[in-house]
């Protein structure tokens, strides 16, 4: 048991007045009123947006995101099991503070002692643009991205507490898990979709399913804190009413890896061949401008090889998360937008050869 809600229609005023007086975020006003409606399209945690009335106008925020464990059970064993939920508030307790990547703010944070309840007090970034996976973006908005996605590897880049601090650490065992359970995920990935991902798509999952060892058992030279699931439902747009352009969200699946991974699964499941193809080269090269103006020179011949491994992150991102998540009918067009995008930049530039040469 906990004690703290697990859910928005558990929240009672007079948690969420303590909780936001302890974050500083409001000083003596009372909180008189609350609703809330859920918000966001996440599989693996519920996020509700609270509209709030105080006994002094202003004496706190008018409204406040707010997220919490899934209601569906598969989607929180698998967060428990990958210790998703811890990463999340360890991530915004620790980290967001220190980097450049805009995030909302946070008011406050609970998380259970077996790291499978937590809650999560927002700043409210609203009105924004939500990115949409299916719908796509334009290459100002890809551009933007990788301007984040900059923000957070520079900073962290070879960092000497990438291996010793708790939170950023895989769950004991996680690599044996993940090689266990992929032949499995791969198997009901391919029941699933097989009639309806073109099958030259098909087989670079069926090529990845064989080199599941060498995939998750891939130890890489460089390495930075990465988003893990870095694609456009993750990402806002014009947040807070077009005050800031972009704000990236959803943190749970935060690790430490080779950059390349966000890079690759970005342009590859994230913004969708249409937009990658003619874009490709510029978008690598303003990446590289970033990294190299926060201090880590940076070019695109040197990063080639391993941004074609990481576009097999959307790969077996897909399979697993298919297999994995609670299944819906937005699900299902999600991971096979991820899927097919994925496979067609593997497919265009040789990523199956990249992974044997690079191991």
């Amino acid at each position: 048991m906990t004690d703290f809600p697990t859910k928005a229609a558990d929240v009672e005023a007079g948690w969420l007045e303590q909780k936001l007086r302890q974050g500083g975020v409001i000083g003596d006003g009372q909180l008189t009123g609350l609703s809330f409606v859920p918000i966001g399209t996440g599989q693996v945690g519920d996020t509700a947006r609270f509209s709030l009335t105080w006994d002094n106008e202003g004496a706190g925020p008018a409204t406040l995101a707010a997220k919490f464990p899934s209601a569906d059970a598969t989607s929180r064993s698998t967060a428990g099991m990958f210790g998703l939920y811890r990463k999340e508030v360890c991530f915004y307790r620790e980290l967001a503070p220190e980097i450049g990547v805009r995030t909302p703010r946070v008011y406050g944070t609970e998380l259970s002692d077996d790291g499978c309840d937590f809650v999560l007090l927002f700043e409210d970034l609203g009105p924004a643009r939500g990115g949409n996976q299916l719908a796509g973006c334009s290459v100002e908005e890809a551009r933007l991205g990788l301007r984040q996605a900059a923000a957070l590897h520079a900073p962290t880049w070879n960092a000497d507490w990438l291996d010793t601090a708790p939170w950023i650490q895989p769950a004991e065992g996680l690599q044996q898990q993940m090689m266990t359970l992929y032949p499995q995920a791969q198997a009901i990935f391919r029941e699933r979709y097989a009639d309806t991902l073109e099958p030259e798509l098909m087989a670079i999952c069926e090529q990845l399913n064989d080199l599941a060892s060498l995939w998750f058992s891939r130890i890489p030279a460089q390495r930075s804190v990465t988003h893990g699931d870095f694609r456009l439902d993750n990402m806002l747009f014009d947040v807070v009413d077009g005050r800031d352009p972009i704000a990236v969200v959803d943190w749970q699946t935060t690790g430490v890896g080779c950059p390349m991974t966000d890079i690759g699964y970005f342009m590859g499941c994230g913004i969708g061949s249409a937009v990658r193809r003619p874009h490709e080269t510029e978008l690598l090269d303003l990446y590289c401008e970033e990294m190299s103006r926060l201090g880590v020179p940076m070019t695109r011949d040197i990063i080639w090889e391993r941004y074609l491994v990481g576009a097999l992150h959307g790969v077996s991102t897909a399979v697993f998360s298919a297999a994995f998540v609670v299944r819906t009918e937005r699900g299902d067009a999600n991971f096979l937008s991820m899927a097919r995008n994925s496979c067609e930049l593997c497919l265009d530039h040789g990523s199956i050869d990249a992974l044997k040469r690079l191991g």
